[in-house]
């Protein structure tokens, strides 16, 4: 329980700290640091130590907020990988084969790429870019308009 709680904490830390450098109010510090740094250096003679007072202070935020972009950026990947992956499942005649499709190797992405390529050229031999279909349903749908097609051509 005591590592739960930890994490708990932990996670409220980020979030809000998430939330508060993302805000106004917290460009306004950055830039009245900035600034105050700027006006003190005639006073510190532009000294190596003023120089490494603002060097060493970009540093640690920039060390820190690397961690927290990182943090809300996987949040919002995965929120939004959940949102298409209901609207996936749900919906009829979409391929299932997506659901956790960013979980899948390159060489499963590039399959998967190719099929839509392919997809994409079916609907440009059909001539209507607008008809969305499942691969399978586009492929089969192809073969029974290029069949008659095909047929009328033989004979």
């Amino acid at each position: 329980m005591g590592k739960k709680h930890r994490i708990g904490i932990i996670e409220r830390f980020a979030r809000r700290a998430t939330l508060w450098t993302g805000s106004s109010w917290a460009f306004g510090l950055a830039v009245l640091i900035v600034l105050i740094w700027g006006a003190t250096g005639p006073i510190f003679g532009f000294s190596d130590t003023w120089q490494l007072v603002i060097n060493t202070g970009t540093t640690i935020v920039t060390f820190l907020m690397v961690f927290l972009i990182q943090r809300s950026q996987n949040k919002d990947a995965l929120a939004v990988h959940l949102k298409l992956n209901e609207l996936v499942a749900s919906l009829q005649g979409a391929s299932n084969r997506l659901i956790n499709v960013e979980e899948f190797g390159e060489d499963e992405i590039e399959t998967l790429h190719k099929h839509y390529r392919h997809l994409v050229k079916l609907a440009r031999e059909c001539g209507d870019l607008t008809q969305s279909h499942s691969i399978e349903e586009a492929a089969s749908r192809h073969s029974a308009k290029a069949t008659p097609a095909r047929t009328a051509a033989i004979r």
